[in-house]
């Protein structure tokens, strides 16, 4: 925020009197929106997700009911091929047929079974007190001795209860013996329902009702149990009116409650199974999620009612004071602009005289290997001329001639090694140009050569044919691949053996790549920070590779590192293509 803003704030002085106003408008609108959304959302999604539950609940219902029918349906064609009751009933001897009744119904959990000689007599009974008596106008034995297959039979017994049983008569050739009845327990089923919804009933084909969780709508339709269950009075319908109303979902009113209603069918004769879920669970849902938002609403307006009476009486002070504040600011940071600016030109050649620096510690580790290499060229040369002067004096002057070419070329050499150290040590410019990178690794390599002698390294060196040129300045290339060599020597001495791969390519980019034989790198993350070194003290400062990412970066490329996974390092320097399109400086 600038002065002129600041001024132009305390220029416009906005009418305090009605922002609030507006405010707490736009405020009441939102709470009522939200609200309404709310409810609707909050009450469509539940209603949803209670039937979706509902249906569910009704399929698992269904097949427990469709199990329990099926279970019991192939008893009654098992029985009747029994040979002992078969027996029985032609003998006449049913001594042991009750007793074979009991275990059978022990074994597959059935309600009650029954054999029936061909007049309808109870011969056999799991329940013995039914031995004698007569069921011969029953629809089990009516309706198995009119077929010949297994009957389903639905009835009720003295008590009102619903009894369902399967029955199939028992034949010698064409002679009907009696009949066997297997009664099914679905009434289990109803004890079990009772509390898991609102209601539960099973019905017919005809829409009578068979099994309920009240048992005042046993044998009416559906229609009939719900007027059954409350007082239609008008009274009763208007409130059913108004509970409808304001429970969009709801299918009917149950005991003064709006309760959605869930279909399934049962696939056997026809039967369909009803429930009834409540929308309890909805509107306590509802409630509690809309009295969280009024009250989150009363909390906001309280709190906007509190700012806006502060607010006023704040305003100018903040403002004048804002204005001071951020006049002090402004000369304090045009003061830190300038600091900074000065800081980075300072940095600038803080970083140049570091790398000059680096160079030359370099230089100063190579020299002692240089001086090696130039130790043994002299002695060479005292040799040779202590022989030529040996045969200028016997006049074998070809011979001598020969010498002198020895030691010419001795001197060449350690021009060669003298140049290559005082073109290193030489400040780089900034000047890019044209450069052949193989040169470049041509000439670090060369460098290099006595300390790789020294350590016992073996080189192997890959360079391509053609040339391979980029855009960059030749001596801070050359830093940069002695800090790589250099780094890989360290890194591969002590080892048998040690080895060092060299590696140029041209596709994409240039890549060159300096692999080591060596333990690997440890932390890759803080590699390129300066003052990160591995090296014990005294070593190394840590700023090769700083320097040399910064060198490959200046050149529009950069340098990355990685460990090899049969173990050492690889440094690879990217760098793109020198192109017709680059102009060199």
């Amino acid at each position: 925020m600038s002065v002129t803003s600041v001024s132009r704030k305390l220029r416009q002085g906005p009418d305090t009197r009605l922002r609030p106003r507006l405010v707490l408008a736009a405020l009441a609108v939102l709470a009522a929106i939200a609200i309404w959304v709310t409810v609707e959302f909050l009450s469509a999604r539940t209603t949803t997700q209670i039937r979706a539950q509902a249906e569910v609940r009704l399929a698992l219902f269904s097949g427990n009911v469709m199990s329990e029918l099926r279970r019991n349906s192939i008893v009654p064609q098992l029985l009747a091929r029994d040979p002992l009751l078969t027996g029985a009933l032609s003998s006449a001897d049913y001594s042991k047929s009750t007793q074979r009744l009991i275990q059978y119904r022990d074994e597959i959990g059935a309600a009650r079974l029954l054999l029936l000689d061909k007049d309808g007599r109870a011969v056999a009974s799991s329940d013995r007190t039914e031995l004698g008596s007569i069921h011969r106008t029953q629809p089990y034995h009516v309706n198995a001795l009119r077929s010949n297959t297994t009957v389903f039979n639905t009835m009720l017994d003295d008590l009102g209860l619903p009894v369902f049983a399967y029955s199939r008569k028992i034949t010698h050739g064409t002679d009907v013996l009696g009949v066997i009845v297997v009664d099914v327990d679905l009434r289990k089923y109803e004890r079990s329902w009772a509390g898991i919804a609102e209601a539960l009933i099973v019905t017919d084909s005809a829409g009578s009702i068979l099994l309920t969780t009240d048992s005042r709508w046993r044998g009416h339709t559906e229609t009939e149990a719900l007027e059954l269950s409350d007082d239609r009075s008008l009274a009763r319908q208007r409130l059913e009116a108004a509970i409808r109303w304001l429970f969009g979902g709801a299918d009917a009113v149950l005991h003064g409650l709006p309760v959605m209603r869930s279909e399934a069918r049962i696939p056997f004769q026809g039967w369909h199974i009803v429930g009834y879920s409540s929308f309890v669970d909805v509107r306590d849902r509802v409630a509690t999620v809309v009295a969280v938002e009024i009250m989150g609403f009363a909390i906001i307006a309280a709190g906007l009612f509190y700012v806006t009476s502060r607010q006023a009486e704040r305003r100018s002070v903040r403002l004048q004071a804002e204005s001071r504040e951020l006049r002090k600011l402004n000369a304090l940071l045009q003061r830190e602009i300038a600091e900074r600016e000065k800081a980075e030109k300072n940095l600038q050649v803080a970083e140049q005289t570091i790398a000059q620096s680096s160079k030359l510690a370099a230089l100063g580790e190579m020299s002692a290997a240089v001086s090696h290499e130039l130790n043994q060229p002299l002695a060479a040369m005292k040799t040779y001329l202590a022989g030529a002067r040996l045969l200028v004096s016997r006049h074998r002057l070809d011979e001598a001639v020969a010498s002198f070419q020895r030691i010419n070329e001795l001197i060449d050499r350690m021009g060669a090694i003298t140049r290559q150290l005082k073109s290193y040590a030489a400040k780089g410019h900034n000047i890019l140009g044209k450069v052949d990178m193989r040169e470049a690794v041509r000439s670090s390599l060369s460098m290099m050569e006595p300390q790789f002698r020294q350590g016992s390294i073996e080189l192997t060196l890959s360079l391509p044919e053609d040339p391979v040129l980029v855009l960059g300045d030749r001596y801070r290339l050359e830093q940069v691949i002695v800090n790589l060599l250099r780094n890989g020597l360290d890194a591969a001495a002590g080892r048998e053996p040690a080895r060092i791969d060299v590696i140029l390519a041209q596709g994409d980019h240039v890549s060159l790549s300096v692999l080591d034989n060596g333990t690997g790198i440890e932390d890759l993350d803080c590699l390129f920070e300066p003052f990160y070194t591995t090296k014990h003290p005294g070593d190394g400062l840590g700023l090769g590779l700083a320097i040399s990412s910064g060198i490959v970066n200046d050149f529009g490329g950069r340098l990355i590192a990685r460990n090899r996974p049969e173990g050492g390092a690889v440094f690879e320097v990217q760098l793109p293509i020198f192109g017709d399109d680059v102009l060199a400086e």
